[in-house]
């Protein structure tokens, strides 16, 4: 249930939930007790009825709205009968059990479904979602309810895990609507999202029944004694003197079949006609369509009260409801005017008003209408006999395109409610135009794919540029096209798509200059974004098309012979960093930058300045990898994250930027990046991404029960995520293991074992990114755990030749004090040969200054430890120096 009151206390207490703070954060903002805060923590998790603090902050999410699901159609006029269906559908939601609202075509079932969802929203503490599939496409259902939940891709989890995610909050309502013509798949994604998330509900309306397991079907009948009641509302409705004898009403419903749709239809025209002339047409109506074969009656009486309803309209509003059909999800008065050219807007909105009048359009609400899909089809047949659609479709791709370009240029702000509004349409006007060049069609897919993109449906957004590059004209298009998908795809870190298109985009480049500068970014791509065997023949052809590096020593001995081809100043400077990243070294990254400099660009640059990062990082100057990163984070300031190639370098420099300041000690610094990245979050990055940046220097800050609290989140997300390999995430898991160590809780060696898990190794020093950092924690947890029978092969580990140095200094000076501390033989020389680290991190020189302190019992050197440690904020180990010499 969602709670009916809060304390202020409690909402405070939340909103400090919600905000990711810890206990201790909180107590210490509201100035109480860490223990009242843990209190009213465990209150709020019983009134939600949700199982832990991280579902308890999810429900603060923009896409949660407790007991309220979103979208649920408004409808003007009241509801009538249905007692017994929807008693049924809300005691099966109850018990957990997929609902299936089954009938035909006007019987109501969308009206249903609303009522139902909202009688039912007080039940489903994290609210849910009312999906209307009628103008989905194919492959698209999964991408419906996303959108209709607030939710976007959060790489490199697939979409679907996220709606699992958020549907297993709490307990969610999911309404589908209209899923007739999407069976298969709709059945499918309901059956995996059942199996994530059990208590979900689900509420199904369509003509056929889907076939889930376990499913209540619930059919949907034409009404019975109710329709006299409904024929009379809707008919005072349309005339406040309206009377007639029940026996005439009883008889016009009967030849309705009881059918709402049919019956609201026929009521609308009463005030115009009087109701025996309505049952004189509707007699003779009916009569013409008697012999119909293959049909069930009730479906011939809709036709022929929906087909009279149409002989009735005027010309203009027939032509007008006829190019309607071509819209799917609904419109507003710019769209319908764009298909009738020849009205002037102001005629349009008095047709719509009248057609709405007579039932045959209605209000979604604020100014926009649409077509029950029942009228809808009908209208689209009259479309088709008229001869109109194509032309009629191609007016709608015109407003389309026009549409979506709008859109586009409002990315600063307030696009994405209208976006909402029209997406089906625009994805479904894309859908039916094939796959040749095409201008209008060429604007709707580039603008529709930015717009995608921009709201975080990443893999939709490369489908798009590709669907652009189709129908693009020139090739120039075709290449632009590309190279956004590539980018989109290297902001997702989907590297080998990304260099798949790269090269069809080097294909496509219509002079040298621009052909070389895409395989130069290939090149780049391959090392930047990409790991693994099998590269270095792709990369050998890529440098085949490439100019010779410039000139140094490791160039001139590569054997390496590539043609030369006059650049412009951005292709050099792409040329000479793709260069630098192939071949490495300081002298070919600094060159690359100098290059980049001078061509102005500051994405080529922030790329130039990642591989002078990584080549000072290679000679072990963490002290320049920092002052590097600070330009690439003042570079990214005003960067726009909704364009693909920036929203990559975004993410990428945060990443960079919290490593390097965590590796040359600065904690402060490394704490605000990763606060700053989750803030910005260029491309929505996954939380088991996200969190390691924060919990790395919380950790070596000493402010254990926050990585402990984090920690539990991250493991989640990552088993959440399909479990990835990658040594990086796995440093942060191993800083977790190191804040138990520290901390004393007896889960060390779960939380190495985890981070093992994660590398995908059994040894960390079979790991070339974690050995370091793993070295590290081993010698500083044995030294805090005075654990030193294994204190030798700890500190070999520590003086270990690593082949990536991002943590060397860590290990080198824990390996250092621990040899102090152990009493080995050579911890005078192991304390010397890790002093240089002292110049490139103030962790490491803390460390040593300690150590020297101990070694020696110079005091001098323990007040500078202190001094240093308060410095960085690094409170444990300040704690830990006064103590170690006794």
């Amino acid at each position: 249930m969602v709670p009916n009151e809060l304390s202020p206390r409690e909402a405070e207490v939340l909103a400090g939930v919600a905000e990711q703070l810890s206990n201790a954060q909180i107590a210490r903002r509201l100035q109480v007790s860490v223990r009242t805060v843990e209190s009213h923590v465990s209150s709020l998790l019983r009134k939600y009825g949700v199982a832990n603090r991280t579902a308890l902050a999810a429900m603060q999410s923009p896409s949660v709205k407790p007991g309220h699901v979103v979208r649920i159609p408004v409808s003007p006029t009241s509801f009538v009968g249905r007692r017994q269906e929807r008693r049924e559908t809300l005691e099966a939601l109850a018990r957990f059990t997929p609902v299936c609202l089954v009938g035909p075509g006007g019987v109501g079932k969308t009206r249903l479904a609303a009522v139902v969802a909202q009688a039912a929203s007080a039940e489903f503490a994290a609210g849910g979602a009312f999906v209307d599939l009628a103008p989905v496409g194919g492959g698209l259902v999964l991408q419906a309810v996303a959108d209709a939940l607030g939710l976007a891709e959060r790489p490199p989890q697939p979409l679907e895990q996220v709606v699992a995610e958020r549907l297993a909050l709490g307990r969610s309502l999911l309404v589908l609507d209209n899923c007739e013509h999407l069976l298969e798949e709709v059945g499918d994604l309901v059956e995996r999202l059942r199996a994530a998330c059990p208590r979900a509900g689900v509420l199904i309306a369509s003509r056929e029944r889907p076939g889930l397991s376990g499913e209540r079907v619930i059919m949907v009948p034409p009404l019975a004694e109710e329709a006299a009641s409904l024929f009379l509302e809707r008919a005072r409705e349309a005339d406040p003197g309206f009377a007639a004898e029940p026996a005439v009403i009883a008889e016009v419903c009967a030849r309705l079949d009881g059918l709402p749709l049919a019956i609201e239809l026929a009521a609308s025209r009463v005030a115009a006609l009087g109701v025996d002339a309505l049952l004189v047409g509707l007699q003779d109506r009916l009569r013409l369509l008697s012999g119909a074969r293959g049909r069930p009656r009730r479906h011939r009486s809709l036709r022929a009260v929906i087909d009279w309803s149409y002989d009735l309209l005027e010309e203009e509003e027939r032509t007008l409801l006829r190019r309607l059909s071509v819209f799917a999800g609904g419109f507003d008065l710019a769209a319908a005017t764009a298909v009738m050219p020849e009205v002037s807007p102001s005629a349009v909105a008095d047709l719509i008003g009248r057609l709405v009048d007579k039932s045959l359009v209605g209000v979604v609400g604020g100014s926009r209408w649409r077509l029950l899909e029942t009228i809808r089809a009908f209208a689209a047949d009259r479309l088709a006999d008229s001869g109109e659609t194509q032309a009629t479709l191609g007016l709608r791709l015109r407003w389309a395109a026009d549409a979506a370009a709008r859109l586009e240029s409002r990315l600063d702000g307030g696009w994405q409610p209208q976006f909402a509004l029209v997406a089906d349409d625009l994805r479904a006007t894309l859908a039916d135009t094939p796959g040749v060049p095409d201008v209008d069609a060429h604007r709707l897919a580039r603008s529709l794919a930015h717009l995608a993109f921009t709201r975080r449906f990443h893999r939709e957004a490369i489908a798009h540029y590709l669907a652009a590059a189709d129908r693009a004209r020139a090739a120039a298009d075709r290449h632009r096209d590309l190279l956004n998908a590539a980018d989109t795809a290297v902001s997702i870190a989907d590297g080998r798509l990304a260099l798949e298109l790269l090269l069809r985009a080097a294909g496509q480049a219509d002079d040298a200059c621009l052909r070389t500068a895409t395989l130069a970014s290939a090149l780049m791509v391959s090392h930047r974004y990409m790991r693994g065997d099998g590269l270095a023949q792709v990369r050998a052809q890529l440098v085949e098309g490439l100019p010779a590096a410039p000139a140094s020593a490791d160039a001139r001995t590569s054997g390496l012979q590539p043609a030369s081809a006059p650049v412009d100043a951005r292709t050099s400077a792409l040329v000479a960093t793709a260069w630098a990243w192939h071949q490495g070294g300081l002298e070919l990254a600094r060159r690359a930058v100098g290059s980049a400099r001078a061509c102005g660009d500051p994405l080529v640059l922030l790329g130039a300045l990642d591989a002078l990062t990584r080549a000072n990082a290679a000679a072990g100057r963490m002290r320049e990898v920092q002052r590097i990163c600070q330009e690439r984070l003042a570079l990214v300031e005003d960067l726009p994250a909704h364009e693909p190639a920036a929203a990559a370098e975004i993410v990428d420099t945060f990443h960079s930027a919290a490593r390097a300041a965590l590796c040359v000690g600065d904690l402060p610094a490394a704490i605000a990046i990763a606060e700053q990245a989750e803030r910005r979050d260029a491309a929505g990055e996954h939380s088991h991404l996200s969190i390691p940046k924060l919990i790395r220097p919380l950790a070596l800050s000493g402010r254990f029960p926050e990585v402990f609290e984090r920690a539990q989140v991250m493991w989640h997300a990552w088993q959440q995520a399909g479990r990835p390999r990658s040594g990086w995430l796995a440093t942060g898991v191993y800083a977790v293991a190191l804040a138990h160590g520290l901390a004393g809780t007896g889960e060390f060696e779960l939380w190495r074992s985890r981070a093992l898990d994660t590398a995908g190794v059994g040894d960390a020093a079979d790991s070339p990114v974690l050995a370091a950092f793993a070295a590290f924690v081993e010698a500083r947890v044995a030294m805090r755990t005075r654990a030193f029978g294994q204190a030798s092969v700890l500190v070999e580990r520590a003086f270990a030749d690593f082949s990536v140095r991002w943590y060397e200094s860590y290990a080198r000076a824990a390996g250092a004090e621990l040899a102090v501390v152990a009493g080995l033989p050579e911890a005078a020389e192991r304390v010397a040969a890790a002093s240089p680290y002292a110049e490139q991190s103030t962790w490491a020189a803390a460390t040593l200054a300690r150590a020297r302190g101990i070694l020696y019992d110079d005091h001098e050197a323990l007040a500078e430890a202190a001094e240093l440690w308060t410095s960085i904020d690094a409170r444990s180990e300040l704690a830990d120096t006064p103590r170690l010499p006794s």
